[in-house]
């Protein structure tokens, strides 16, 4: 069992930010029994992230994306992912309420930004993010299992032991 890690963000190339992610990932599968064949790092780039999912599809079993969720302009992953599949993007309720849950809290204003991160691809199953506000999506495609997290290292860390590891252990005989 094979998997692959692709971190996505302009911030990691230019050295403004470390990928910690990719390690700490490698090392939670691992411990499963499952081998980290690549980490690849790429910019908010649609061509970029494109290939880097068709090459890591053709090597790997599991593929982890972190990054490109937010709802700056430059978080281009989920629109890119569902081009990569195929798929629209739909809005999902338990998200939305997320969302408006994490905003209550706040003194920011709720705005339409915030309320697209609720948006997810058509064909995956989502995993909620009770610590932000950009939830996690698990695609099942030709084989492959493709998981998208943000790139906040305590949100992807949450959603990687309360999610993705106990789904990958059930999914596969490890």
């Amino acid at each position: 069992m094979l998997a692959e890690i692709i971190t996505i963000g302009d911030e990691i190339l230019i050295g403004q930010v470390v990928d910690s992610n990719s390690a700490w990932m490698a090392q939670k599968l691992n411990n499963i029994g499952i081998g980290v064949k690549q980490i690849t790092s790429v910019s908010d780039d649609k061509g970029h992230i494109l290939d880097s999912l068709k090459l890591a599809a053709s090597r790997a079993d599991v593929i982890l994306i972190t990054g490109g969720l937010g709802p700056t302009k430059d978080d281009i992953t989920k629109k890119t992912l569902a081009e990569y599949f195929g798929v629209g993007l739909r809005q999902d309720y338990e998200a939305l309420e997320n969302v408006k849950r994490i905003f209550a809290h706040s003194t920011t204003p709720l705005l339409e930004t915030n309320t697209q991160q609720a948006d997810v691809l058509q064909n995956c199953t989502i995993l909620l993010n009770r610590n932000g506000t950009a939830p996690g999506m698990w695609i099942e495609d030709q084989g492959k299992i493709y998981v998208s997290m943000p790139g906040v290292p305590f949100e992807m860390m949450y959603l990687m032991e309360e999610d993705v590891i106990p789904r990958l252990k059930k999914h596969f005989d490890l």
